[in-house]
C-alpha cells in the first residue's frame, strides 16, 4: 500500500503564509511627497546711456558723362576721378586725427566702382543714353569720447564728405549691461515670488527651475544728426538719448509645508 507525501500540503500552506504577511507590508510603504510649487514670470527693461557712437561717411568722385558709345574713351577720366577721390579720402584721415581720433579708430572701406546710366528722359528725346562712372570709398569713426562728437562732425564737414549716414550709438561694455539688466529679471521675480507667499500665507523654498524667456540684447541706437541750440550763434548739442535693454525669465519655487 502507497504511503501519500504529506509534504505538499505544508509547503502550500507555508507559502500562502508568507505571500499574507508580504501583501500587507508593500501596501504599508508610503508613496513620493507631492510637492507644491509657485511659477513666476518677470520682465525688466534697463535704461543706459550710451558711452560711444560711430559715424559712417562716403566720398565719391563722377567722371564727366559721356555717350554710351564712346565709353571706352572714359580710362583716362576714371583715373582722375580716383586720384581725386584717393587724396580727399587722405585729407578727410588727416583731419579726423587733427580732431583727436585715433588712427586705428578710422577705418576706411575698399574703392567700389559703379556706372551711372544718364538716360533720355532726363535730356530730351534726340538725345543719346549717356554714361558716367563712379568711384566711393566709406569711411567708419569709432568715437569713444562722445564730447568730440561735434567737433568730429565739423571735421568731416570741412573735409567736404558727399553723404554722412547719421551717427550709431553704442555701448563700450555690451556684456556688463546685458549681465545687470538679466539681474534685473530676477530680482523682479524674486520679489513678486515673495509678494505672492506673504500674501497668501505660505513660506517659499528652494528654486528647482530657471529658465530665460528673453535674453538680454539690444541693438545700437541709430539717429540722424539733429543739431539743437538756443540761437543761431551757439553751439550745437548733440542728444544720444538712451538704449533699452529688455530681459524676462521663469523661475519657479518649491512652497513649504
Amino acid at each position: 500500500m502507497m504511503r501519500k507525501d504529506i509534504r505538499l500540503p505544508f509547503m502550500a500552506t507555508a507559502l500562502l503564509g508568507a505571500l499574507l504577511v508580504a501583501v500587507p507590508q508593500a501596501q504599508a510603504k508610503p508613496g513620493p511627497k507631492t510637492s507644491h510649487e509657485l511659477h513666476v514670470q518677470a520682465q525688466s527693461s534697463l535704461d543706459v546711456a550710451p558711452d560711444m557712437a560711430r559715424l559712417n561717411a562716403r566720398l565719391w568722385e563722377r567722371t564727366p558723362a559721356v555717350a554710351r558709345s564712346e565709353k571706352g574713351s572714359d580710362a583716362q577720366a576714371l583715373g582722375d576721378a580716383r586720384e581725386q577721390l584717393e587724396s580727399r579720402t587722405g585729407d578727410l584721415i588727416r583731419a579726423l586725427e587733427d580732431a583727436g581720433v585715433e588712427s586705428n579708430d578710422i577705418q576706411a572701406g575698399s574703392l567700389n566702382v559703379r556706372p551711372e546710366i544718364i538716360s533720355r528722359s532726363q535730356q530730351n528725346d534726340d538725345a543719346e543714353d549717356q554714361v558716367r562712372t563712379q568711384v566711393e570709398r566709406p569711411v567708419s569713426v569709432t568715437i569713444r569720447d562722445l564730447e568730440r562728437l561735434p567737433s568730429i562732425l565739423d571735421a568731416l564737414t570741412a573735409a567736404g564728405v558727399d553723404a554722412l549716414d547719421g551717427v550709431e550709438y553704442d555701448l563700450k561694455d555690451r556684456d556688463a549691461a546685458t549681465d545687470k539688466a538679466l539681474s534685473k529679471a530676477l530680482e523682479r521675480a524674486r520679489h513678486k515670488a515673495q509678494l505672492m507667499a506673504d500674501t497668501l500665507e505660505v513660506s517659499l523654498g528652494d528654486v528647482v527651475n530657471i529658465e530665460e524667456t528673453q535674453s538680454p540684447s539690444y541693438a545700437p541706437r541709430t539717429m540722424m544728426m539733429r543739431a539743437e541750440s538756443a540761437d543761431a550763434k551757439s553751439a550745437p548739442e548733440y542728444r544720444a538719448g538712451e538704449i533699452a535693454i529688455d530681459a524676462g525669465v521663469n523661475v519657479t519655487w518649491e512652497i513649504e509645508d
